[in-house]
């Protein structure tokens, strides 16, 4: 983020989308849930486009951050990183934060999807965080020893997002550390073939 006062708009932005969707954001409601003078948002954002491009660059800062405080120290994979269990028990981590802990930044990013597939400038931009978080599903499944990372690694997205979105907003109970873990084992050893 340019500046810490962006950050601050950006992180009231993500809060007022969980809380009252896109129509409940504007730049008004956004310097009143930031506690800062009347103006300040349009100073960081001019256009309502701009706002929500920097919402969504804050979003996959803060996504970013839950997977990475998941991750070992030296930011690699876990050690035993070839086995299921240990990248088992870093997706359910991952997961469960973002449902639990993190729950408003995943329902401010399936509003700000929702508007992506309607703004060209906006789809751009969720897709090229989209590109890093399949990555990162790649490099998961190539140390699980899936013959084949990069159709799996789509795969694995599309189950996390099914899992998320029914623990978020589906009829789905919302699902403890063991049985994410449970779950993700189960997938993990599907696609390594163990």
């Amino acid at each position: 983020m340019s500046s810490q006062r962006a950050a601050v708009v950006a992180d009231a932005a993500i809060a007022i989308l969980a809380e009252r969707g896109m129509r409940g954001l504007t730049h008004r409601a956004v310097d009143e849930a930031a506690g800062l003078p009347p103006g300040s948002t349009s100073n960081h954002a001019r256009t309502r486009a701009a706002l929500l491009e920097l919402t969504l660059a804050r979003l996959a800062e803060r996504e970013e951050a839950v997977f990475a405080a998941a991750t070992p120290p030296d930011g690699g994979m876990p050690e035993g990183a070839g086995e299921v269990a240990p990248l088992a028990d870093l997706l359910a981590r991952t997961i469960h934060a973002a449902i639990t802990v993190h729950r408003e930044t995943t329902i401010a990013r399936y509003e700000l999807a929702l508007e992506a597939s309607r703004r060209p400038e906006l789809r751009k931009i969720y897709d090229e965080v989209g590109r890093r978080f399949r990555e990162q599903a790649i490099a998961v499944l190539a140390a699980a020893g899936s013959p084949d990372p990069v159709r799996h690694g789509r795969q694995m997205v599309a189950y996390v997002e099914g899992m998320l979105f029914d623990a978020i907003v589906g009829a789905g109970d919302v699902p403890d550390l063991d049985e994410l873990g449970a779950a993700f084992r189960e997938l993990l050893r599907v696609v390594s073939g163990t």
